[in-house]
């Protein structure tokens, strides 16, 4: 007899739908087919106990597992739940009620009939829902991700026992059903940190200010325990709060990357993203020999903080630089390629010199003659070209760490990063895929970020005087555009473009001495 039903396979963030049969004849042996890899191929030894447990028995005939379309690999162990109620019904345990075909079925069995969570729910009810299914039935600590998904029945199981009973209509199981919008819009932006909490530091909160309205990159110079990952933590509570679009795609590649943890629902705040300088350039941008997400998708619609910048493989770092222009990153094998999105903010902290303190207010740097020049030239110029803004940070002095003063909220400076981004909409209306001053292109810098001709001397008369590189041209005009429109200004002022020039430390020549 031949019993079918259907399963999901994920590719990328996008998932497509599996196709399995089972069939029970004469003969011996368990045979699985159509491209499995090892954890599917093992789901024999799993369903055969699980079946035990559950008070069934494992057919002593030939069985054969197909897996369709067959020439596509087929990776994990979600697929032991389907292959396990197909068995029954081919070998006649089980005659279901609810038919099996109805349903997206996945869910990795243990050797008791329990159900463990699995990875990629999201994108698999998304396009079961697409297909026309009547429902997904999946373990019940991924159910709160899927119900996400509206119009399609979600069915939380914890046994296989419990499966069973539903498709034979022994058990009523309600779907599950989530107000995602409602759930949505009461978490936004609740954030765990603020940046009232910073004292001092108001001209790196006027960095990241701008920053946030315009997306630019930011890096950060300074000694230890100045404040910089402090302060780059903050930075998502200020930027704009995710539309619901952008958070069901954030949320797809977190559960792609089983990073969502159980129980988990839609990621409603912006997420941050810091790992650690040992990181493997795979693990970064994506990768391996089955495609996952790397830490530059994981910071997706969010912030990516690296730490030390100088201190990561100059490869890694090299890798980043296609992604930060083209906001995604393509990954490509033999037979067939994958595109996870990457569009991010990029933040970098660095101490100014390998012992930490070259240009301290109080310390002195014990650094040989040609070893700062040397440790700053371990970020190289390609990638320094694509951060906007370069922000010295200096340490917090004690009146200023006791002071009482209170400090700005980040929902106060959220409210003109918003403004700004609006008036940003607007400009760029009819240009597809610009959303912000950072991602204008050259061509676009020159019609929109138009100066006077004392704004033109002043900036010539600071490239001449600070020795900036040709590429510091272009930022600092992208620059002083979102200072204008965080102003409300229509035209580039002169005071504009001063404070943008500011912004430009590690382009002089003779910044490192």
């Amino acid at each position: 007899m031949l019993a079918k039903t259907f399963g999901a396979a994920v590719y990328g963030v996008n998932a497509s739908l599996i196709t399995i049969e089972v069939v029970v004849a004469q003969g011996l042996g368990f045979n699985l087919v159509g491209l499995p890899d090892s954890a599917v191929k093992e789901s024999e030894h799993r369903v055969e106990a699980s079946l035990k447990s559950s008070g069934f028995k494992m057919p002593r005939q030939k069985v054969v597992v197909n897996l369709a379309p067959a020439d596509v690999r087929k990776e994990g162990s979600a697929y032991d739940l389907p292959i396990a109620l197909c068995v029954l019904q081919a070998s006649e345990q089980i005659t279901t009620a609810q038919n099996l075909t109805d349903y997206v079925i996945m869910g990795e069995l243990s050797l008791d009939g329990r159900l463990r969570p699995i990875k990629g729910v999201l994108p698999i009810a998304i396009e079961a829902r697409k297909q026309g299914y009547k429902g997904f039935v999946l373990p019940m600590e991924n159910a709160h991700e899927a119900a996400i998904v509206n119009n399609i029945d979600i069915i939380g199981v914890e046994t296989m026992l419990e499966a069973v009973e539903f498709f034979e209509g022994k058990k009523d199981i309600k779907p599950l059903v989530t107000d995602t919008r409602d759930l949505f819009y009461n978490t936004l932006n609740s954030y765990e940190v603020d940046f009232s909490h910073v004292q001092g530091q108001e001209n790196i909160k006027r960095a990241m200010e701008i920053a946030a309205a315009g997306g630019h990159n930011v890096i950060m110079i300074g000694p230890p325990g100045a404040g910089k990952t402090m302060l780059a933590k903050r930075l998502p509570t200020i930027l704009p709060p995710l539309t619901l679009q952008e958070a069901l795609e954030t949320t797809k590649i977190h559960s792609v990357a089983g990073k969502l943890g159980n129980k988990a629902s839609l990621i409603s705040t912006r997420p941050y993203r810091a790992p650690h300088h040992t990181i493997s350039d795979a693990a970064l941008v994506g990768g391996g020999s089955f495609p996952q997400p790397g830490e530059i998708s994981l910071a997706h619609n969010g912030v990516l903080f690296l730490d030390e910048l100088p201190e990561f493989k100059r490869t890694a770092l090299e890798v980043m630089r296609q992604p930060l222009e083209e906001r995604r990153v393509s990954i490509s094998r033999a037979r067939w390629a994958v595109e996870f999105p990457a569009n991010f903010m990029l933040i970098a902290s660095m101490n100014p010199c390998p012992c930490g303190y070259y240009n301290h207010p109080e310390k002195e740097c014990v650094c040989g003659p040609g070893v700062v020049q040397r440790y700053l030239n371990k970020v190289s110029g390609p990638l320094l070209d694509r951060i906007d803004l370069h922000v010295e940070v200096t340490p917090v002095s004690f009146d200023q760490m006791t002071a009482n003063r209170p400090a700005e909220t980040s929902e106060a400076i959220r409210e003109r990063v918003i403004r700004a981004r609006e008036t940003q909409t607007k400009r760029f209306a009819d240009d597809e895929g610009v959303y912000c001053n950072a991602m204008m292109p050259s061509q676009l810098v020159k019609s929109i970020c138009v100066i006077n001709d004392a704004g033109r001397m002043l900036l010539k008369t600071a490239m001449e005087r600070l020795g900036l590189s040709a590429r510091a041209y272009d930022r600092i005009l992208k620059v002083s555009r979102t200072i204008a429109d965080l102003a409300g200004s229509e035209e580039i002022k002169i005071e504009h473009l001063a404070e943008a020039i500011q912004y430009r430390s590690l382009d002089r020549e003779n910044w490192a001495g």
